[in-house]
C-alpha cells in the first residue's frame, strides 16, 4: 500500500505543475508581465526556465523517475515561487491575507516534496527505489 501512496502523492504534486506551466504556455506573455512586476531579472528568459520546471517536474513526478533529485528541485523551486510570487508583507490588509495563503500553500508543497525526497518513488515508478 505505500507504494501507492508514494504514486498517488506524486501524481497529486505534479497536476499542480502541469497545470501550471500549461496555463503559463498558453498565456507567455502574461506570465512575462508577472515576472516583471514581481522583479525577476530577464522574464523574456525565465518564463521559459519557470515553464520547463513545472512541465519537466512535473512529468518526472510521475514518471517516477529520479524522484528524489526532482523532489528536491521541486522544493527549491516552489520555495523561490513562495518568496518571489507570493510576499505578502509587501501588500495591504486583504490581499495580504490572500497572498499569505499561498505562501503558507507553498511551504506545504515544500513539505510535501522534502516527504517524497525522504521516502522515494516507491516501486509504482520508473526507479522503483
Amino acid at each position: 500500500m505505500n507504494s501507492m501512496v508514494l504514486f498517488v502523492s506524486r501524481i497529486l504534486l505534479a497536476t499542480l505543475f502541469l497545470v501550471a506551466g500549461f496555463n503559463k504556455l498558453s498565456g507567455v506573455d502574461r506570465t512575462i508581465a508577472y515576472l516583471a512586476k514581481q522583479g525577476v531579472p530577464a522574464p523574456n528568459v525565465m518564463v521559459w526556465a519557470v515553464i520547463a520546471a513545472e512541465l519537466g517536474g512535473g512529468l518526472l513526478l510521475v514518471l517516477g523517475w529520479k524522484t528524489r533529485w526532482v523532489a528536491w528541485f521541486m522544493a527549491a523551486f516552489t520555495l523561490a515561487a513562495a518568496f518571489i510570487g507570493h510576499a505578502f508583507w509587501n501588500f495591504e490588509a486583504q490581499q495580504a491575507t490572500l497572498q499569505m495563503t499561498q505562501f503558507l500553500k507553498n511551504l506545504a508543497i515544500v513539505g510535501g516534496f522534502l516527504l517524497l525526497a525522504s521516502a522515494g518513488p516507491g516501486r509504482v515508478s520508473l526507479d522503483r527505489r
